[in-house]
């Protein structure tokens, strides 16, 4: 991305488009829409981002607290420890409503999931196989232990079926109990 905008002006344009994700959902969010919300230019936009998808995807990257990749505590434990303490109950809750609404629209839009594979499904899946082969060096999981090839899937799984199942978005202490009752058992830790 080019340096012309400050961080802060940043921050603001993602806000702003998250805001009209959930207003609105991805398919009627328009660049005329993001310009207008943001007293900014169409062009810029493009110029920054070059589309809406990524857009999107980088407005949603924002939200993270921590990047998974930068946690190494020495344990595996303490590692999902801090990834779970750094997560924010409140962005949480918003962040399920938008993945749930943006669904549909990655099934619709090969570019979309293309960019929020690229921007925030794959960095994330990289940071927590660093993670996990820590781990393995470590000597606190098995080489050979089946279940590290599906802990995304686990971890990805609890965020679409808490809400499936019970209603309700993911807190840290949805996040605490499902790590120490499905995700430490099935690593052998």
């Amino acid at each position: 991305m080019a340096g012309r905008l400050t961080p802060e002006r940043e921050a603001e344009l993602h806000g702003a488009v998250l805001d009209l994700l959930r207003e609105v959902g991805y398919e009627a969010l328009t660049m005329d829409a993001v310009a207008a919300r943001t007293r900014s230019s169409k062009a810029t936009l493009y110029r920054q981002w070059g589309s809406k998808a990524e857009l999107v995807a980088k407005a949603l990257r924002c939200t993270q607290p921590v990047s998974v990749a930068e946690i190494d505590t020495g344990s595996i434990r303490g590692d999902f420890a801090v990834m779970i303490q750094a997560s924010d109950d409140d962005q949480m809750a918003k962040d399920t409503a938008l993945i749930r609404g943006l669904a549909h629209a990655v099934h619709e839009s090969p570019e979309l999931h293309q960019a929020l594979r690229d921007l925030l499904v794959d960095p994330e899946i990289t940071g927590l196989q660093a993670m996990l082969r820590r781990a393995v060096d470590r000597g606190e999981i098995a080489p050979d232990c089946p279940a590290l090839a599906f802990v995304p899937h686990m971890l990805i799984g609890a965020f679409i079926s808490l809400p499936l199942i019970e209603d309700r978005p993911v807190d840290r202490s949805f996040l605490k109990a499902f790590t120490d009752a499905v995700v430490f058992p099935a690593l052998g830790v």
